[in-house]
């Protein structure tokens, strides 16, 4: 048994694209608290080098002992409009600029955490963080900035929703020369977890421990080789298919996740089981679903079939591991997905069909290209929609958009790598430009009092 289940798992990383998408080391910096800016940036910078120095070794090694794929090494830390709010500085972007040192020193992909949380409000930190994001996305290589909105618990601060659609379009003006590709590292999240080891979206937690190593695997296309095993039988069986191989993706990252924690001295925090594709073929969630009997993502049952998959995976991932978090789902950005491409291209899935998907799975409308010239407020009015979805649902939701310069509907905008390539899709021809200029906040849902 123990050889059949060993070549099976080589069988999966070889054929059917499985991986460890990343290794996460969570950093506190909530001792870095300084009111003298660039000494607050020397002890941040410090730490993190410190801290992380053999991450990126260990993950290889990991990976070559293991023969595991292990995508990216990355790192988040405590949301900076925390750690920056305690100085007199005027913009934080030398603080976004001493993470992405800290994170060329290291040799990790990203580093998440030039954040803030507003969902009830501003404090001085919050406000400026979010108007340096702009230049610090622009004038950075390996930082990634994220904004909460919203909460189950708190409504969703429409004052911050109208900002952070004029912020998007500001990133994207700064960054056209890469055709907006400072959006793709921003994400606008309504109740955000503390523990998510993907990105654009992760920060540690004020909740978490000093440092913790967070793993986050993938594996589409496992699932829909397996998936092509019970063609044609009833959604009992492909729910119990789908949490069982959620379940063999699991456990190998847990394996790797407390490895490295034993390597790095560092405690083991969770593992993120979120199917997350990739541009590659044979790597797709589209895929998965339409192998379901779709035939294309987009048509009548597309949102029944994810939701089935989407549950299918949390209940095998929580069996094989004890310490399941993140986001845990099944991730549906566009860019990243050759099948969400495919379905956007051929005309079967548009901006309302996946606003509805979003009711569904891990998190929200993602890497999805608009038209360059889309109205600040338009873009706005999608982060409440889905700040709305996620706070009634009691769900993560989240926007990463970009509005690409120059383009209109039906250009394509190539942003390579992980990220891969968009349409260009179109959004309601309709303003909602008084509807945002409201501001205020939307309440919590009556369902948010349960004290």
């Amino acid at each position: 048994m123990e050889t059949k289940q060993i070549l099976e798992t080589i069988r999966m990383i070889e054929e059917e694209k499985l991986d460890i998408r990343t290794i996460t080391m969570g950093i506190s910096l909530l001792d870095c608290i300084d009111a003298d800016g660039e000494k607050a940036r020397r002890k941040i910078y410090e730490k993190i080098t410190a801290l992380a120095e053999k991450l990126v070794q260990v993950g290889e090694n990991i990976e070559s002992e293991y023969g595991i794929p292990i995508i990216h090494k990355r790192i988040s830390v405590t949301p900076i409009a925390l750690i920056a709010g305690a100085t007199d500085d005027k913009d934080y972007v030398a603080f976004a600029k001493t993470l992405d040192a800290a994170a060329k020193k290291v040799g990790v992909n990203f580093i998440g955490g030039f954040s803030a949380l507003v969902q009830k409000g501003y404090h001085k930190g919050d406000k400026i963080l979010i108007d340096s994001i702009p230049q610090a996305l622009a004038e950075t290589e390996r930082v990634c900035a994220s904004v909460n909105v919203g909460s189950s618990r708190s409504g969703i601060n429409m004052d911050a929703v109208r900002d952070m659609g004029g912020i998007i379009k500001k990133t994207a003006a700064l960054t056209a020369d890469t055709q907006g590709l400072g959006c793709a590292k921003l994400v606008v999240f309504a109740n955000a977890v503390e523990d998510n080891p993907f990105m654009a979206g992760a920060f540690h937690g004020v909740g978490e421990a000093d440092v913790v190593i967070n793993v986050g695997v993938s594996g589409p296309g496992v699932v829909k080789r397996a998936l092509e095993k019970v063609k044609g039988e009833p959604f009992d069986i492909v729910a119990e298919t789908v949490k069982k191989t959620a379940f063999k993706i699991t456990r190998m990252g847990q394996l790797v996740g407390m490895e490295a924690s034993k390597r790095l001295g560092v405690p083991f925090g969770i593992v993120d089981l979120s199917l997350a594709p990739t541009p590659a073929v044979g790597d797709s969630v589209a895929h998965i679903l339409e192998e379901m009997g779709l035939e294309s993502v987009g048509t009548h049952g597309t949102t029944a079939a994810l939701a089935l998959l989407n549950d299918a995976v949390k209940k095998g991932g929580v069996m094989a591991c004890g310490h399941v978090g993140g986001l845990s789902g099944a991730f549906i950005p566009v860019s990243e997905d050759a099948g969400m491409i495919d379905a956007v291209n051929r005309g079967s899935l548009n901006l309302e069909k996946l606003e509805a998907m979003t009711a569904i799975c891990s998190v929200g409308l993602d890497m999805i290209a608009i038209p360059g010239d889309a109205a600040a407020e338009t873009i706005a009015a999608m982060i409440a929609d889905e700040a709305a979805i996620g706070v009634i649902n009691n769900k993560t939701t989240a926007v990463r958009i970009i509005p690409a310069p120059g383009t209109h509907i039906g250009d394509t905008v190539e942003f390579g790598g992980l990220l891969g390539h968009a349409p260009v899709m179109g959004v309601h021809s309709y303003s909602s430009a008084e509807f945002i200029a409201r501001g205020g906040r939307i309440p919590a849902p009556i369902h948010s009092f349960k004290n």
